[in-house]
């Protein structure tokens, strides 16, 4: 029986959802693996990590362009794509120097990024009593080869194409929401960055913090563990939350 009521909105919630790369997913040793293999075959000496630490410090600027309303909404498989093409430039790499095919299946990599351990499990123990579902900036069809690939047992998938907005513009919160039928303060988010958590809260959504120290690598610092005070619940894997819930 749900009986969990969140401190900061006073309300009973009703749906856990999640914010995806990085919380659930380990983004980065999934996009090194296939940068490697992607190098491997065609003989480059490049480094996979930096390669892909990279393409995702590009993430952020794609969606802020979207954001401001420099160019209209597109996926992020779109952005991806394009990104990849910009890192591979970067590189002193000629994009078309390569088949199209190769790279669109490198850039699909991201649909297949492995769970951290505590991940399935501990979203199918929140399942039992609350919707869980990914919040994410993800595309509906990525989201969901992520979870047939990964195993996550999410209740429903909503991506960023049913909102056609990226976090954190509000509309990327309360669309989603909206579809439940739920009010914001019913609904928990889940995520280890803090900037996606306070833009959650501002729109009136409950918090959850999970630290995920090892996402951008073994010795980097992600200064996210700050501030954990500021959310209703904060733990060290998906599975302490299930707990706390």
């Amino acid at each position: 029986m749900v009986t969990y009521v969140s401190p900061s909105t006073g309300l009973t919630v009703r749906a856990v959802l999640f914010d995806v790369f990085g919380t659930v997913v380990d983004w980065r040793s999934g996009i090194t693996a296939a940068v490697r293999s992607f190098a491997s075959g065609h003989g480059l000496e490049l480094d996979p990590s930096a390669f892909a630490d990279s393409w995702r410090g590009r993430y952020q600027p794609a969606m802020r362009q979207v954001r401001s309303g420099g160019r209209p909404y597109v996926s992020l498989d779109v952005l991806h794509r394009e990104n990849l093409e910009d890192v591979l430039r970067e590189l002193g790499l000629d994009p078309g120097a390569f088949d199209p095919a190769e790279l669109d299946r490198l850039a699909r990599a991201w649909h297949f990024l492995p769970p951290w351990p505590d991940s399935v499990a501990g979203i199918a123990a929140i399942k039992r009593e609350y919707i869980v579902g990914p919040l994410s900036n993800g595309n509906t069809s990525l989201l969901l080869d992520m979870a047939k690939a990964a195993g996550l047992p999410w209740d429903l998938i909503l991506g960023s194409d049913a909102s056609r907005a990226y976090k954190p513009d509000p509309e990327a919160y309360l669309r989603p929401i909206a579809l439940l039928g739920l009010e914001p303060g019913e609904v928990m988010l889940a995520a280890a960055h803090p900037a996606d958590l306070a833009a959650a809260r501002h729109v009136g959504l409950a918090t959850a913090f999970i630290a995920r120290p090892l996402e951008h690598g073994p010795g980097a610092s992600s200064g996210a563990a700050a501030g954990t005070a500021d959310w209703d619940l904060a733990a060290g894997s998906i599975t302490e939350i299930a707990d706390r819930l």
